[in-house]
Parts: structure tokens; sequence; C-alpha cells
């Protein structure tokens, strides 16, 4: 424990990893554009720069704090300096405001506002270069980029992608794939992670509203919707709703009101995936063979795995994600002429994560040739949507979601948070429904943030090996473990989010640890709310294996091995 002064005020501090929390802890809202709490040191922007009391200025991210240190943040150097630093970069990005899809929600707009800088007295030299819109998740815009480098930091430290980086020097540096190619044509996974630290609009959803617009005004044209369970934890941030509180009920009657003929729960596929899932992996834990069993719920980490580690791909799951699977259930459903009553089905699927807009079209997702979701909404685009159509979402009244497809069990509603589905194919594992048993479950290491958790869990006389995962990089390190024999497992859970969907690269930014925490709480109090703990306790999925699933099991739910090869034979 130590005392540091700021600006004449005595501030305790014990483990703060810097100055600047230290300056937070105070009270103080020191500006900054680089620093984020789970990245790498790199204080590029020196927004955060105070002065000590022998005229000495740094910036507070990088430093340690120290006994005794005296420290102003707010003299007028500094606040002349600040100014300065945010006018040079001004005077080096697009200002086109108004139209900008960060507009109201930019970090660096917020600043200029904040030191009110009206005026920029420098001209812009650069050149404008064009956007890259190769990627079907993400655009990118370099007119728009700052150098805060908060991207290539999160690519490279939490994902371990390295798909972008800076390149040349001084007035030239820009950030950019290696050899100026297209985001599509390295290895990005898609996850949107680098949109999520962006302070600018330099990094932004590829967008999928205007053809959804276009579907909801065509008579001629039924358009479904499923909502993934980490939407319904999130999308209040954007609507006037308390944190991590569960919006589902006014979700539904929101999507409705815009013109959604039916709203479906995704839980409900996720019901499907554990039920496959489990089954596919006892037959795994019987024969032996292709152990650890990989999760294959998260397109980001199954594009990962395929890209880094190709041999290890005969461990993955073979089971859809719960997306894909109820977009395929949702099609065949509707492929009765007494459902479609002769009109064109639009299936919309409303997801965390922008790499399920890459998802939706590989060939493995297709059945019968047939793309089986038309386009995905990110939890921050349908936010933008609700704000178009003028809708008070506070005020709606709560509406369930549609049936068959609007039942889901609490087992997979927690799949939007690590471990959700680790403990959901432990649930369907555990024999009835015995209190200890699944309290046992609960708190066996599934739960919680932890970036890996390695745990045993008991199944019929053995202990099943478990690990979860969240963070690419985290699961690189794994997978290296495990190639090397210092690591053996049985089950592996992956999610390329830190935290899992609930923080996926579509859902809304400027969460921090609080946002965070409530997100997974909101899920979790979701499911202790439901009274169906188990997918293999609920009917209505039990229901379709017995009718419309029966002899169509692996072409809806299984991916289309088959279409994938003969694509990369094309």
């Amino acid at each position: 424990m130590g005392y540091m002064t700021i600006d004449g005020m005595r501030v305790e501090f014990t483990d703060e990893k810097n100055i600047l929390s230290v300056i937070r802890k105070a009270g103080i809202d020191m500006p900054t554009l680089c620093y984020h709490s789970e990245l790498s040191i790199y204080g590029a922007c020196r927004m955060c720069t105070v002065e000590d009391d022998k005229g000495k200025t740094f910036a507070s991210c990088s430093e340690q704090p120290r006994d005794g240190l005296v420290i102003y943040t707010n003299t007028p150097r500094l606040m002349r300096y600040r100014k300065i630093i945010l006018e040079l970069l001004l005077a080096a990005h697009n200002r086109d405001c108004t139209t900008c899809n960060k507009n109201g929600i930019c970090k660096l707009q917020d600043l200029a506002h904040k030191m009110r800088i009206h005026y920029v007295r420098f001209r812009d030299t650069r050149p404008v270069r064009p956007l890259d819109m190769s990627s079907p998740a993400i655009v990118r815009d370099p007119n728009k980029c700052i150098l805060c480098g908060d991207c290539v930091r999160v690519c490279a430290d939490t994902q371990g992608i390295n798909a972008i980086d800076f390149a040349y020097r001084g007035t030239e540096a820009i950030v950019t794939p290696a050899f100026n190619k297209k985001l599509a044509e390295t290895n990005c996974v898609n996850c949107g992670q680098c949109r999520v630290v962006c302070p600018t609009g330099a990094i932004s959803i590829k967008t999928n509203m205007e053809p959804v617009w276009d579907a909801l005004a065509d008579p001629n044209t039924i358009v479904v919707a499923q909502v993934a369970p980490a939407v319904r934890v999130a999308l209040g941030d954007l609507l006037g709703i308390p944190k991590g509180e569960n919006v589902m009920g006014k979700l539904v009657n929101v999507l409705h009101r815009m013109g959604f003929d039916e709203v479906y729960d995704t839980t409900y596929g996720a019901d499907l995936t554990v039920l496959e899932e489990g089954k596919e992996f006892l037959e795994r834990l019987s024969s032996g063979e292709k152990l650890p069993l990989f999760t294959s719920c998260c397109p980001a980490w199954v594009k990962f795995l395929e890209t880094k580690y190709p041999e290890l791909k005969d461990h993955l799951s073979t089971c859809r994600s719960p997306m894909q699977m109820f977009g395929a259930v949702i099609r065949e459903y509707y492929r009765d002429p007494e459902r479609n009553g002769g009109k064109k089905l639009v299936s919309v699927a409303i997801m965390p994560c922008t790499a399920k807009k890459e998802e939706i079209l590989r060939p493995e997702s297709t059945t019968n040739g047939v793309q089986d979701v038309d386009y995905v909404l990110t939890t921050a685009e349908l936010a933008g949507m609700i704000h178009m159509t003028g809708v008070l979402f506070d005020e709606l009244e709560m509406e369930a979601a549609d049936v068959p497809f609007g039942i889901g069990s609490g087992a997979g509603v927690i799949f939007g948070v690590t471990g959700g589905v680790t403990e959901a194919v432990m649930r369907t594992l555990q024999p009835g429904h015995d209190r200890s048993g699944m309290t046992a479950i609960k708190t066996s290491g599934v739960r919680g943030a932890d970036e890996v958790k390695e745990f045993t869990f008991p199944y019929n006389g053995r202990d099943i090996r478990i690990a979860v995962v969240n963070g690419l990089a985290n699961a690189d390190r794994l997978i290296k473990r495990i190639k090397a024999g210092e690591a053996e497992y049985d089950f592996v859970e992956v999610m390329a989010c830190r935290r899992g969907c609930v923080m996926g690269g579509g859902q809304p930014t400027g969460a921090g640890p609080r946002t965070r925490a409530a997100r997974m709480k909101g899920l979790y109090d979701t499911d202790v709310n439901t009274q169906i703990k188990k997918s293999n306790d609920n009917p209505m999925v039990m229901s379709l294996y017995q009718g419309l699933l029966k002899g169509k099991e692996h072409r809806l739910l299984h991916r289309n091995f088959a279409a994938a090869e003969e694509k990369s034979k094309n």
C-alpha cells in the first residue's frame, strides 16, 4: 500500500498496475484513446499525460504508481498539450462526422467536444485511401484511422491472428494487412474484436440492414428472425435499459412491429446442438478416437483451427452451430406449402457476432446447395434499426417468442457465456434432476471469466477431462500444449471472444468490467428463471426429433463437408 498526491488530494493505491488507474480511482476521468486495461500498454496517444511537481511530463498509462509521487492532471500546460494532440489527430482524420456510423459514440469526437475544440488549424495533407469492403463481416476505412494501435494489439495479443499491423513510418504510417492486401485475403477470422476496440469509425460492421428492410416491406415474403441468447442482455445498452437486463420480451415485440412474421429463440437451436454434440462426444469417448472433441459453435474459432492447425480439423465437432442448425430447421419447416402460403422465405439471424456473417456463406453451412440463413444482423445493427423506427423501446410491453420454436432450455440460454456450452452438455450427461448433481456441475469450475479453465467431470465411473478457453491467443497456447503432450483432454470448448458471446464483435461497444459482469449475470439469471434446465427435457425439441427431423438429423444438423470439399477442389 502507498500514497500519491493527485491534484492536491492524497490517494491510496494498492495493486493498481499504473498511475492512470490510480487517477481514475480518485474520481478523475483521465482522457485516453489507446488505453485498454486488458491490452498491452502502448502509450501512443499521450492523452493521459500528467505532470509531476518537478515539471516532468509522462504518460500515466505506462508508469507504475510510486509512494510519495506528486502529480497534476489538468494544468494549463497539459490542457494545451491535449488540445494540440486532438487537433493534429482531427487534421489527419476524415471529419464527415454527421454521416459516420460512429457519430455520437466516437471516442475522438467525444474528447474533441470535452476539450472544446471547435476549429482545426491544420490542413489534412494525407491522400484519400479506398475503403476495404472485402470482408463479409467488417469494413475498414483508413481515412478515419488515428493510429492508436488498439486494433493491432487486440488482433495480436488477444486473438493471436496478426491480420493487421503498422506499415511505413512517420507521416506515412498506416494500419493495414501485410503488403496492403485486402482483409479477406488475410487469415482474419472475422471475430470483430478490432471493431470493438476501435475508438473511431475506422473499423465498423458490414451492415445488412437495407436488404432486411426490403424483405420486411415485400408482401410476398415471409421474414423470420431467430435471436441469440447474448443479444438479449446487451441490446438494452443502446436503448435506455439497465446493463445486463434481459430484454427478450421487448425485443420480440419490437421485431413484430417492424414487420417480422415470426420471431424465434436461438436457444432452441442451442438445445439441438447440445443433444447432437453430446451424442457425438459419447461416441468418441467410447471409441477413444479423435479426442479431444473441440466445440464448433464459434465460427471464428472454427476458421482459426482450420487455417492454423488443419491437421486437427477432424477433432472439431461435426455439429453445426446453433444458428445454422436452427436455420436449416426453419427452412425445412417452411418448405411445406401450407406454411409458406406460396411466399418466399427470408431467414434472419440476430447475433452478437460479426463472424456469423461469414459463417452463413460457408459451403458446409448449406443444405442441398441452399444457404439456410439469408442475413445476419448484429446486436448493434438491430439497435440502429430500432432507432430508425422511432419506437420507444423502454416503454414496450413484453411478448413471448413464437411457437413452435420459441421455447428453449436454461442450458441453451447460457451458451452465450464462456463455459456455457460445456455446462449444457454436462447437464445432459447428468441423469435425472438431482439438485446436488446440478449444483456440482455449477461449482465444478465451468463458470467464471478466467481465460482458461481446466477441470474434470465424473461420468460412468471415469473422469472426463475438460478445458474451457476464451480468446484465440489462449486457444493457440492450449493447442500447443496438447500437441507437445503437456496437456490431455477429452472435451475442449473454445470461444473466440473474451468471456464468450456476451462480448462478441457485434455487441454494443464501450463495455467495462461492470457491464461485462452484468451481461454474464443476466444470462445466468435467465437460466435460473427458466423451468426447463436441460436440453433433453425440452418437449418441443424432442417432438421435433419425432417429426420434422426424423431421418434428416445428419443432413440438417451437421456440417455439409461434401459441399466444402467440392468448393475446395474448384
